[in-house]
């Protein structure tokens, strides 16, 4: 899929990966960056000022509604959709640290938002050109670790509900694409895990996926761990419970 000239939507877009993919991006398309914090947003808009801010929060499937009404009131069509805001917490279930009340959010905002968004904006990118939703995902989607449960089950979720959506729209010009990121150097990782990709690279290699038409890009160590589920099931999930 060729990049430029297009009209892209990117959730999550002010920091981590979510920025490196606006720094490369924002010179040759329109792109629609929605997130939940407003000063984040600013300071996105002051580095880019062709970018298009909408404040939303993704745990309120009624606020992805009207972020997806706002894309619509701007945007003729849609050529892609990168669902990539996510949120981790890492506390065991067990923890005194963990709250009960972060399984609803961590839930909505990495998997909910994803499908909201991609059923509201499916309209505006079914059309003769070919366009693209790219679900931000992980290497725990194949195999989860111990920490943080619920992310690693939004995970493997939104792994599922791209199979799905795929085969819903085979014979559209709809492509779904997923890329399945390693440890990344981002906001969310921070004081966690050694030897990161950073945020740059991961930006890259999502980038260039989209514009191969990789339907399921393994990036980084991932394509090693997709090698151990296949060939030695047992010891890859005995290396990601260490993680």
């Amino acid at each position: 899929m060729d990049l430029t000239q297009k009209s892209i939507v990117i959730t999550g877009g002010t920091s981590g990966i979510g920025t490196e993919l606006v720094r490369r991006l924002h010179h040759q398309s329109r792109l629609f960056v929605i997130a939940r914090q407003s000063e984040h947003l600013d300071r996105l808009t002051a580095e880019f000022p062709s970018v298009i801010p909408c404040r939303s929060d993704l745990s309120s499937p009624d606020q992805v509604s009207a972020a997806a009404a706002n894309v619509m009131r701007q945007f003729s069509h849609v050529d892609l959709l990168i669902n990539n805001a996510a949120i981790q917490h890492t506390p065991h279930l067990l923890d005194p640290s963990f709250s009960y009340e972060s399984i609803e959010r961590e839930i909505a905002v990495n998997l909910t938002a994803a499908c909201c968004l991609t059923a509201r904006l499916l309209p505006r990118m079914v059309r003769d050109e070919p366009t693209a939703v790219l679900n931000v995902n992980s290497g725990l989607a194949l195999v989860p670790k111990t920490q943080s449960a619920v992310y690693c089950a939004t995970k493997g979720g939104l792994n599922l509900f791209s199979q799905s959506l795929r085969n819903q729209l085979e014979g559209t010009n709809v492509m779904v694409l997923q890329a399945f990121l390693p440890l990344v150097d981002t906001p969310m990782t921070a004081g966690r895990g050694e030897d990161k990709m950073t945020a740059a690279k991961a930006a890259e290699r999502i980038l260039h996926g989209i514009e191969h038409d990789i339907e399921d890009h393994d990036i980084g160590k991932v394509k090693l761990l997709r090698l151990l589920v296949r060939l030695a099931p047992g010891v890859a999930r005995r290396i990601m419970k260490r993680a």
